[in-house]
């Protein structure tokens, strides 16, 4: 298994057309419901939460925000999941990309291991196998290739950019700014910022990280200090109820909705042109993730869109779908 992997730095920058003004993009991963908590396994998961995917889009539909659906191995192989994506795919704006979990993906030639969990990590031939399987899916699904990837878990590796590049990928979104999954065998992100970048053989993809923004009297010291407190016991949590330092990542899994709306606006004060939101599909449903376990949760993550999408609106902060993203910057 190789070593965890660390991106070189971000290559040349996105230009963004001006004409478009600042932009926000939306990714659910739209992957099969498992424990957390437990040891990865192939067979102990369902895609029962994707059966509230029609309800979910027709909300965000209704507020004009397209979505960039990272679709993975299970729930591509459920008739019901797919027929509900297609469905989505009606408001004309809304877009498939592929998502890789190695652990429920064919072929099983690996053994299983956190650090095998992340696709990345395995070797160039049983990863390039497992991408096949999945893109081949999707294709065979959806009538077109996948333009976009995400690896599950964040796991991109040496390799990855090669591999999505052969197969005709033109955007990845698997770095996740300034986070560090060394802990279990994942890449780290400490040094990747939020700009999307050029990058792959001959910059034939597009890096778009998802946001992180510090935030805090003592933002400007950012990522350095952030995981220089890491080295601390309890000292990260001290500095964000101090309202000192906080890492901020734009989800509603886990990110209080005050401390969101904060960096957007930090966001949007430096200038970020394009914002990147994710959240997992099971979060739909109650039960599924630790971040929705109860119909109280499920309302409190609508609330937190309602928020985050009323300060977007108010600030000039459009949508955009994937595909018109891509071919925007070419």
């Amino acid at each position: 298994m190789a070593a965890p992997y660390r991106p070189p730095p971000a290559g040349s920058p996105v230009l963004w057309p001006a004409v478009l003004g600042p932009r926000f993009v939306v990714f659910v991963d739209t992957e099969e419901e498992f424990d957390w908590r437990a040891p990865f396994t192939r067979e102990r998961h369902g895609t029962q939460a994707t059966r509230a995917l029609p309800a979910a889009h027709r909300r965000f539909a209704g507020w004009g925000v397209p979505i960039a659906y990272m679709v993975d191995y299970p729930v591509v192989r459920d008739p019901h999941a797919v027929e509900a994506l297609h469905a989505a795919l009606a408001d004309g704006a809304s877009t498939i990309g592929a998502q890789l979990h190695a652990w429920v993906t064919p072929p099983f030639d690996e053994p299983l291991s956190p650090a095998a969990s992340y696709a990345g990590n395995l070797p160039l031939n049983v990863e390039a196998a497992k991408l096949d399987s999945l893109t081949q899916a999707l294709h065979a699904a959806f009538g077109r290739r996948p333009r976009a990837y995400r690896a599950g878990r964040y796991g991109i590796g040496a390799n990855t950019l090669g591999l999505l590049a052969e197969r005709g990928y033109r955007l990845d979104s698997s770095v996740r700014a300034h986070y560090d999954y060394r802990g279990d065998g994942g890449p780290d992100f400490r040094d990747m910022g939020n700009a999307a970048y050029r990058c792959g053989p001959g910059d034939a993809l597009i890096e778009l990280p998802l946001t992180t923004v510090f935030t805090g009297a003592l933002r400007r010291m950012g990522a350095p200090l952030f995981h220089r407190l890491g080295r601390v016991p309890h000292a990260r949590g001290a500095f964000a109820r101090a309202g000192l330092l906080e890492r901020v990542s734009l989800t509603p899994e886990g990110m209080p909705l005050p401390a969101v709306l904060e960096a957007v606006r930090v966001a949007l004060g430096e200038g970020l042109p394009v914002l990147s939101f994710a959240f997992h599909s099971p979060s739909l449903a109650p039960g599924h993730t630790p971040y929705v376990r109860d119909a109280a949760d499920l309302a409190a993550f609508w609330r937190w869109w309602e928020g985050v999408l009323t300060l977007l609106d108010a600030r000039g902060v459009k949508p955009i779908g994937l595909e018109a993203l891509i071919d925007a910057v070419g």
